[in-house]
């Protein structure tokens, strides 16, 4: 229907790149230079947490794509939600689990960088993967990398300078700017779902499946590897709590820049996300606080 397509039109030209906007911002509100500086300070956590955010996530998205057979652009969707950074709802649960919180923010705020360079390439590469023959896409990469950095790093960087030159303010409100991006992220993901519900209705079952075992596994598999490592229980919860819950607002938003269809794997996942993660958090909330 007509109204369908200026929906549809409306959320991905106006309502994502706002709202991603708004949520990368109030995410710089809550950063400060030290946040970086932890990586030399702390390396054997960021680098565990990094290697699992960078590396594993977007090879066992890749993996579980192929596994569960996804049409092509849920496929390609997949691999973005999996590459895509940590995000302030990860900071939030830490807290409340009562995991290293400086460690997940500064995993949130590199990785968030990273993703500048990183979430186009991946999604170039899993592309050329999966939509081969009459699906193939010609990507204007640069075009997307540009696009990425203007809805990511630019209202990070502002986030960051407002609360270096007014820090009082900032702290003050922090919590108020963390709510707002809140209520952008829970109206995306209902938009996302609204606009995209036809696809959703046909695929439901192979996507929730997929999504929710992508969930599932990179928590397990990162709170193993971190344990491994050595870290201790508050750090391999900020590890594995970053790895469940991503900044899905971006994956959408840079699949949005390809194909409409491409949100809905980030879609999805934003819906069951907080219920596997919030799990988990409260899990390790008891297993943190006894100190054996």
């Amino acid at each position: 229907t007509k109204t369908g397509h200026v929906m549809n039109s409306v959320f991905i030209t106006l309502l994502l790149p706002v709202s991603l906007f708004i949520i990368m911002f109030s995410l710089g509100m809550a950063l400060t230079l030290g946040d970086f500086k932890r990586v030399v300070l702390f390396p054997r956590g960021i680098s565990i947490g990094l290697l699992n955010l960078l590396l594993i996530s977007p090879l066992l998205a890749f993996t579980l794509a192929v596994v569960f057979t996804l049409p092509p652009e849920l496929a390609v969707g997949m691999v973005l939600l999996g590459a895509s950074p940590g995000g302030t709802t990860a900071n939030m649960l830490t807290h409340l689990a009562r995991g290293d919180t400086a460690l997940s923010i500064s995993m949130t705020a590199i990785s968030s960088v990273a993703a500048v360079v990183l979430t186009p390439l991946i999604l170039s590469l899993a592309s050329d993967h999966f939509m081969t023959g009459e699906l193939a896409i010609q990507l204007d990469m640069s075009g997307i990398v540009v696009k990425v950095l203007i809805i990511t790093l630019i209202p990070l960087s502002l986030g960051m300078l407002v609360r270096a030159q007014a820090e009082a303010w900032a702290l003050r409100n922090e919590p108020l700017a963390k709510k707002i991006a809140m209520v952008f992220f829970v109206l995306v993901v209902i938009a996302a779902l609204w606009s995209e519900r036809t696809h959703i209705g046909d695929n439901l079952a192979v996507v929730g499946f997929a999504v929710l075992s992508l969930n599932v596994l990179a928590m397990t598999i990162s709170y193993i590897m971190s344990t491994l490592a050595g870290l201790n229980g508050r750090q391999a919860t900020a590890v594995s709590i970053e790895l469940g819950v991503h900044n899905t607002t971006l994956a959408m938003a840079v699949g949005a820049m390809v194909t409409p269809t491409m949100v809905i794997p980030a879609a999805v996942y934003g819906v069951f996300m907080f219920f596997t993660a919030g799990a988990f958090a409260r899990w390790m909330h008891q297993r943190n606080a006894d100190p054996s």
